[in-house]
C-alpha cells in the first residue's frame, strides 16, 4: 500500500546516508523501523494478571489488625506449619 509521510528533514537525510551505507533502501529502512516498533509495543503491554477476586466479607474478624506472624499461624494452623 502506498502512503505519505511527513518525515523531519534531518531524520530523512540521516535515514538515506544509512541505507546507502548499508547498501539498502529508505523504504526497507521505514518498513524495518515501523516492525520494530509494532514489537516493542506488544512486548510492553504483554501479561496482564487476571482478576481472580472471590467475593466475600473482606477479612476475618481479629485479622484486620494482625501481623504477619499472627496471620502465618492461622494460615498453617492444623498443617504443621
Amino acid at each position: 500500500m502506498k502512503t505519505t509521510v511527513e518525515i523531519p528533514d534531518s531524520v530523512l537525510h540521516e535515514a538515506r546516508k544509512i541505507a546507502a551505507k548499508q547498501g539498502t533502501t529508505l523504504r526497507v529502512l521505514i518498513i524495518e523501523g515501523l516492525r520494530r516498533t509494532i514489537a516493542d509495543r506488544r512486548r510492553t503491554n504483554g501479561f496482564k494478571l487476571r482478576n481472580a477476586s472471590v467475593a466475600g466479607q473482606g477479612l476475618q474478624p481479629g485479622i484486620d489488625d494482625a501481623d504477619w506472624n499472627a496471620i502465618r499461624e492461622l494460615a498453617y494452623e492444623g498443617h504443621g506449619g
